[in-house]
């Protein structure tokens, strides 16, 4: 018999930046994520996350996502973002997708744009409890985007 649990949790320090190239009216963004500030509903999840069989915190301390140049529009309008995740020192391309922001531009830097996707952990050599543990992990993210005064923007 096999029994899968779902394990949430949520990582409490995401930062990075949003490069706005304007000549080519695109955008690249840079995300890490510190993976010991993740909250679970119980610190023995928490140990066991942060630990040599999952993330790995003490030698990968984060995890990091570098897209490829997207559309600038995109932040806008919604659609795929492609990039390099890096998770335990190892690089996969992988795809998320950016909902369509209800932000009117002049406000962008308040209003978040949302990205949704799924990896397998199995990807980033996190083997272990696989009887129990779905490959599946599903993630969620805002950026928050303000090009109109630097440049650049906050992934939180």
């Amino acid at each position: 018999m096999l029994w899968l649990i779902g394990v949430h949790g949520r990582f409490g320090k995401v930062h990075g930046t949003v490069s706005v190239d304007r000549a080519q009216s695109s955008v690249v963004a840079d995300a890490r994520i510190d993976v010991d500030t993740i909250t679970m509903r119980n610190h023995t999840y928490e140990d066991w996350v942060k630990s040599d069989e999952f993330f790995d915190a003490r030698k990968f301390p984060q995890i990091r996502f570098v897209s490829d140049p997207v559309p600038i529009d995109r932040f806008r309008d919604g659609g795929a973002i492609t990039g390099t995740l890096s998770v335990r020192g190892i690089d996969r391309k992988v795809t998320f997708k950016l909902a369509a922001s209800a932000c009117p531009e002049s406000v962008a830097s308040a209003c978040p744009v949302e990205a949704n996707g799924s990896i397998r952990r199995s990807d980033f050599g996190m083997k272990s409890r696989r009887g129990t543990l779905s490959d599946t992990v599903d993630l969620g993210f805002s950026i928050y985007v303000d090009t109109a005064i630097s440049g650049q923007g906050q992934a939180q």
